[in-house]
């Protein structure tokens, strides 16, 4: 028996019995209160009033009705740019020691602030993510084994007195040094800036370790164990690390690559999913009997949500100033909502460009089901990310096919629109695409009477184009960066989807 595992399992079981689960409405409202609170003497809480917020019965509408909504661009050009230039008091008490660089789907660049409070918050989100593992009756010798983390470099930049990097490589570069003993690929390896140095060192020194648990963006991480087993010429990823059991993925839906996954795992792997963005750790699963996230109610982030509604949202995926947040008490079950968040790193009414569903309400439980920029409604056709990946699983179902990234613009033909897909297979090179296109219409028809109309108007045709999945990744990283929180978008605007035909034209 795995003595000090045992001890370990025993210590989590007993402190995932014991731990408050405090009621999320409540937890939600004095959230809100501390956050004001500690803010209001910054300038961003002066110029806001947070005094005379705090002063009303009703404290949302309050703060609803004197803070607008922000965007990164917005909040960035109107404070974020004094922070990161280093002055204080400006979102949030003092200045914080890091900045996280998102190269995500919404922003070409963006520099996200992050304070010792928000580094906190994203240690107890782990912790909490560690003792729900007492809900998946692991073995005593799981708690022994250790865990590869894919992410971004540590190798931090000192920048006008901060140090900045992925908010994968700063959660990494704060270990607590608990945790350091069982944490691979180790200090040196993950500070190698290059994506594929890194995974090469991983690949080599993956037999020496003793792999129980993965976390990283399902891509990336697909990529690094399909380098691990073509190094060590083994079958599947269980020939190197026997002892694998947790998957915790995060970043994007796990769905589309389940397939893939399957064939790389040659026994049951445990899924975990988590919800930790640039801004935050907003989620984690902590229950067996669903794949859903609990919203972490009482950890330094406030959650707003406003109807996913063309009313709501503009053509570029921004929010209407008009539109109405609701708090946690108001939602609705199997309804899509876009997130807001405001938090312990000055983060204020922010819309973080996620949308997602609940599935438990009284339990804070949800699915994301895309991003706010992955709603295409050019032509009406009111398409979210989620229909357009259910839409996939079935053209998989019909065609044994393998979907594993995807992308589509709606492309202009005079006074009339095109969708363009294009959809990165393992199978490009035996794909009818007319075929395709026809079944992937008739799918958005069945699904979506918005589209149906749209294709009796502006929306004239579907077009299908398949090309080998490493595009898209050859395409992330030529664009921005391999690895890390870096995403391949799911809908392109007109600018960007010219590069990205652009790019196809030259590796062809």
């Amino acid at each position: 028996m795995a003595i000090i595992g045992e001890l370990i399992k025993r210590a989590i079981e007993l402190s995932n019995n014991v731990i408050s689960n405090p009621d999320p409405v409540t937890a939600q409202r004095d959230v809100l209160t501390d956050l004001l609170q500690k803010a209001q003497d910054t300038a961003f809480g002066r110029a806001h009033d947070f005094r005379g917020i705090m002063a009303k019965i009703d404290l949302h509408e309050a703060f609803a009705s004197r803070v607008p909504y922000y965007d990164y661009d917005r909040i960035y050009s109107e404070w974020w740019k004094d922070v990161y230039e280093g002055k204080e008091n400006i979102t949030w008490p003092g200045k914080p020691g890091y900045f996280a660089l998102s190269s995500g789907t919404t922003s070409n660049t963006k520099n996200i602030p992050v304070t010792d409070e928000m580094l906190t918050s994203i240690r107890n989100a782990g912790i909490r993510q560690v003792l729900s593992l007492a809900e998946f009756d692991l073995p005593s010798s799981f708690f022994q084994k250790e865990v590869l983390m894919l992410g971004s470099s540590t190798n931090l930049k000192e920048v006008k007195g901060h140090l900045e990097g992925e908010i994968s490589g700063i959660s990494a570069y704060n270990l607590p040094f608990w945790f350091k003993g069982f944490y691979r690929p180790g200090p040196e390896i993950s500070a190698i800036d290059d994506w594929d140095e890194r995974v090469e060192q991983i690949a080599i020194k993956a037999p020496q370790w003793d792999i129980g648990g993965l976390s990283g963006i399902p891509s990336w991480i697909e990529l690094m164990l399909k380098k691990v087993i073509e190094h060590n010429k083994a079958d599947n990823i269980h020939d190197i690390w026997p002892n694998l059991q947790v998957y915790t993925s995060g970043g994007v839906s796990y769905d589309p690559y389940r397939k893939s996954f399957d064939r790389i795992f040659a026994r049951p792997v445990i899924i975990v999913d988590t919800y930790l963005a640039s801004e935050g750790y907003l989620a984690t699963q902590v229950r067996s009997k669903t794949d859903a996230m609990a919203l972490l109610t009482n950890n330094g982030i406030f959650f707003e949500f406003v109807p996913l509604e063309p009313d709501n949202i503009r053509d570029d995926g921004t929010l209407r100033e008009n539109a109405k947040a609701i708090t946690l008490d108001q939602v609705e079950e199997e309804k899509d909502y876009i997130v807001i968040i405001s938090t312990v790193a000055g983060a204020w009414r922010y819309m973080i460009g996620d949308t997602v569903k609940f599935t438990d309400r009284e339990k804070a439980e949800i699915k994301i089901t895309g991003r706010t920029k992955s709603f295409m409604n050019v032509v009406g056709s009111q398409l979210s990310e989620f229909q357009m990946i259910r839409a996939m699983e079935e053209l998989e179902s019909k065609n044994g096919l393998d979907i594993l990234e995807f992308t589509v613009s709606a492309v202009r033909n005079g006074e009339d629109y095109s969708h363009c897909w294009y959809l990165g297979c393992k199978e490009a090179s035996r794909v009818d695409e007319e075929k395709l296109a026809g079944q992937l219409d008739s799918i958005l028809k069945e699904h979506n009477k918005n589209y149906k109309v749209a294709r009796t108007k502006a929306l004239k045709s579907v077009q299908v184009n398949v090309v080998p999945a490493q595009i898209f990744y050859d395409w992330a990283e030529a664009t921005r960066k391999k690895g890390g929180q870096t995403k391949v978008p799911k809908v392109m605007r007109e600018e960007q989807f010219k590069d990205w035909e652009d790019f196809l034209g030259k590796t062809s």
